[in-house]
Formats: structure tokens, C-alpha cells, sequence
């Protein structure tokens, strides 16, 4: 289980390092099909210019990864994302996320 955890928090350490370097399309390439989706209708502009406008954390060290079946939590130090097991592999699902009291995460990016 803890390859798996590795595995979600490699892709999710790449994503957003590479968006610190201002790489949109390598990291629109990492997100879930309804995540790059979400992004592009809600920004009205293609993935990797509409990625590169999102309020992200830059890329932190990994404190923790969970894995549920085909679902990840990958805790870094400012910043929580969630991904999802696709053909392909791990995939983004949600980025720039806090947690609230009580409540579900608010994430800066997110797909349905």
C-alpha cells in the first residue's frame, strides 16, 4: 500500500512543481478528465493557461499520503490534493485544498 501512496504523491509533487516552473500543459496532463474539464469551462481558456491562473500552493514536502482503493490523499505542508487511479495511472482530481471544521475540503481547483 505505501508503493501506491508514493506512487499518488510523485504525481502530485510533479504537478505542482510543474506549475511553479509555468509548465500548464505538463500539468494539465496529470489532472483527472473532469478536473481539466471543470477548469476549462469555469475559466473559459484552454487547460494549460486557466491551470496557471489557479491560486496553488508551490510544491511542499509530502507529510502523508492515504490510499482508498482507487482513491488518494496526499498531504503536503501548505497544500492537500486528492487523486484518482485511472488507465493511465494517478491523476489529480482536486488541488489547493484546506480543510474546514466540520465540513468537506475547500479546494482552489477541483473537478466533478
Amino acid at each position: 500500500m505505501q508503493e501506491r501512496g508514493d506512487a499518488a504523491s510523485a504525481v502530485a509533487v510533479r504537478m505542482l512543481t510543474a506549475v511553479a516552473a509555468r509548465d500548464g500543459a505538463q500539468a494539465c496532463g496529470m489532472l483527472a478528465p473532469g478536473t481539466r474539464s471543470e477548469l476549462e469551462d469555469s475559466a473559459e481558456q484552454a487547460c494549460d493557461q486557466a491551470i496557471l491562473d489557479q491560486d496553488l500552493p508551490a510544491p511542499g514536502q509530502v507529510t502523508g499520503s492515504d490510499v482508498y482503493g482507487q482513491w488518494a490523499q496526499v498531504r503536503l505542508d501548505d497544500d492537500t490534493l486528492f487523486l484518482a487511479v485511472f488507465p493511465e495511472g494517478w491523476r489529480v482530481v482536486a488541488a489547493g485544498c484546506e480543510p474546514r471544521t466540520d465540513r468537506p475540503y475547500d479546494c482552489a481547483l477541483q473537478g466533478d
